[in-house]
């Protein structure tokens, strides 16, 4: 609309005073301008007077005014006012906007990036896809990271991949689509491209150029680099905390109440989630005498629809999926949590950077990620003395705080126990000596591969039973086993399927058989659950430790081999005395329920003197230090009992 003659003049003094510099004076001017009109052009140019005096987040509020005016230029102040609000963490007010502003963020980058970033921190990824090839062909690298998040959330997607593929052809020394479209090949186990540019990766990282680490999530570099030093690096370009914050949230006023208020924080809280097969058990046995339990939670509602009935006697639930980071972090202060521990690290979906607002006096990640958590305000790291041994400290922001026997909960009650189905049932030779691995394909690397082809190449009568349900990834497994001169006979896959009738079947298989550098984990303890003993190499890193802490802890040192080339010698070994795999069924039933690894009760008292000593260290003002949980007096019989 037109102003009026004398709104004209002021308007036109305030905007010849911002175009000389003269800031505070149009500010003025401008304040009595509103005293007359308030119309789109006064507040955009209000909106420029105050981002010149670096108030920020007023100038988003007089753009967002700007635009709720209407007009030709409506969206862009509307745009304009988003960016300023998330620029100033102002997510709720940035996210109100987003909706009216999804089109025009279909050509324009930045407004993407924003969407997309408020979008996907409230599980609301589903009206993301046509920013894909929006943030894929921005030139800032963190636009292009954010494309690569999206493009790989769904690794079973051929649009995504064939995305990727097209965007890495064109630009092959971009590190970011290298890294998106490792992702992809490894998921579909094309060891042809996974080999080509994994070599171009060494040299560049023997060269000390470390771009291509620094571009790569670190939740898919564990999987590969089994260097602890290198996987500190992974960081997605994912900007560090301040260096003063974890000393001011130290240094927050807080107040310690009797008992200790533990705060769990995840989106895994429902039943059939791995996660949750592992960790429910210690959810219910944690003495409420001692602490108060609070689980907050951005589970999908989806998956709340089968979160189990056991749910509400995990502690109380908090849920925060709507709520920014900055709003979930004051919900979790204002529940005077004393310990919150993540639970998810750097894996899909996760909310980890909820940690940088200063949630509680002591933050530790525990369970959810293999390794450091990199640019999270972290005090602690629970492990044990297998995954993070003495050495490995220098790699870790974290301070080690180790449990006495294993990292790893077991829940031997709510884990069912089927009887075994026969080989014939499970489509298997009755009288083959059966390898076997259940892990996620992802994780069968080329080097995994020359082992298994070694072990076949010395065992005639045996077959490699893999778990791999997608075509594509069981076509390039055949041919590479083809080029060791294995028969692809001898390679019998099996698909997903029902829990129980998965357990069902692991007994039939003779010996299980690791991957590495990332070992099984939930799948390492449900093999041993059933009594099949698992072979695995020495690790180098947390990921490729996991199984060796789990066999240490049901007495089975013995199947930790030295290296590669011992754990090859193993396999053949006990194929050659099969005598002995039958004493390691043996002693698996016979350990079972007696040492710690399925002790869910012991596991949780050593855990919960881990957080009492973290605790006793805040309360006293002290620095995080290493923790080291005595054991508890060893059982003499059977924890069932």
């Amino acid at each position: 609309m037109e102003l009026p003659l004398n709104a004209h003049t002021i308007f036109s003094s305030a905007s010849r005073q911002y175009q000389k510099g003269q800031y505070t004076e149009a500010l003025d001017t401008l304040n009595q301008l509103l005293d007359l009109t308030r119309d789109a052009k006064t507040y955009a140019l209000l909106a420029k007077v105050l981002l010149k005096l670096g108030f920020r987040s007023d100038a988003a509020q007089a753009y967002q005014l700007a635009g709720e005016e209407g007009g030709l230029r409506s969206e862009h102040f509307l745009a304009e006012a988003m960016k300023l609000h998330f620029a100033c963490g102002n997510d709720d007010q940035a996210l109100s906007l987003g909706r009216p502003l999804l089109e025009q963020a279909k050509t324009d980058p930045e407004l993407a990036y924003i969407i997309v970033t408020l979008f996907l921190k409230r599980d609301q990824a589903d009206i993301l896809s046509p920013f894909k090839s929006t943030l894929s062909a921005s030139a800032r690298q963190e636009h292009q990271v954010l494309a690569a998040k999206l493009l790989t959330s769904d690794v079973g997607n051929n649009d995504d991949r064939e995305i990727v593929t097209n965007l890495f052809r064109r630009t092959p020394s971009n590190p970011v689509l290298l890294s998106a479209y490792l992702v992809f090949m490894q998921e579909v186990n094309n060891f042809n491209e996974i080999e080509n540019y994994a070599q171009a990766l060494e040299r560049a990282i023997q060269a000390t150029n470390r771009k291509f680490l620094r571009a790569e999530t670190p939740f898919y570099n564990v999987h590969w680099c089994r260097d602890e030093k290198l996987n500190r690096l992974a960081a997605a370009l994912d900007q560090p905390f301040p260096p003063t914050l974890p000393e001011e949230r130290r240094k927050m006023q807080h107040v310690w109440g009797k008992k200790i208020r533990l705060g769990y924080l995840s989106n895994d809280f429902w039943g059939p989630h791995a996660t949750m097969k592992l960790l429910q058990a210690v959810l219910t046995l944690h003495d409420r005498e001692k602490f108060d339990v609070t689980l907050f939670c951005y589970t999908p509602e989806k998956h709340l629809a089968v979160a189990g009935e056991g749910r509400q006697t995990w502690g109380k639930i908090v849920r925060i999926e709507n709520l920014s980071d900055e709003q979930a972090a004051q919900t979790i202060r204002d529940e005077q949590i004393d310990i919150l521990v993540d639970l998810k690290g750097h894996t899909m979906n996760s909310r980890v950077a909820i940690l940088n607002h200063k949630t509680a006096p002591v933050q530790a990640t525990w369970l959810g990620f293999p390794g450091t958590t990199v640019n999270v305000d972290l005090d602690y790291i629970i492990g044990d003395r297998h995954v993070l041994p003495d050495g490995s400290e220098d790699h870790y922001y974290e301070r080690f705080c180790r449990l006495p026997e294993t990292y790893q909960p077991n829940d031997p009650a709510g884990r069912p126990r089927p009887a075994a189905m026969t080989r014939t049932q499970a489509g298997l030779p009755e009288d083959a000596f059966v390898y076997a691995s259940f892990n996620a394909n992802r994780k069968i690397t080329v080097e995994t591969m020359k082992a298994w082809a070694g072990i076949l190449r010395r065992t005639p009568d045996s077959v490699l039973w893999l778990m791999c349900p997608k075509p594509e990834a069981q076509a390039h497994i055949l041919r590479r086993f083809q080029s060791y001169g294995i028969a692809t006979k001898r390679i019998i896959f099996c698909a997903k399927v029902e829990y129980e009738q998965h357990l069902a079947r692991i007994p039939v298989a003779d010996l299980g058989l690791d991957t590495f550098p990332c070992n099984g984990h939930t799948t390492t303890s449900e093999q041993l659950w059933m009594g099949l003993p698992v072979l695995t190499p020495k690790g180098t890193h947390f990921a490729s430790r996991v199984s060796e802490s789990l066999l240490r802890a049901i007495g089975v040192p013995e199947l930790v081999a030295a290296d590669v080339d011992d754990y090859v010698g193993q396999a053949i070994a006990l194929y050659e005395t099969r005598g002995k795999v039958a004493e390691y069924k043996q002693k698996l039933a016979d350990n079972r329920l007696q040492m710690p690894l399925f002790d869910a009760e012991r596991f949780c008292r050593h855990l919960e003197q881990a957080y009492e000593a973290m605790a006793d260290r805040a309360k006293k003002g002290l620095e995080p230090a290493l923790i080291d949980v005595p054991a508890l007096p060893v059982r003499t019989g059977s924890f069932a009992q």
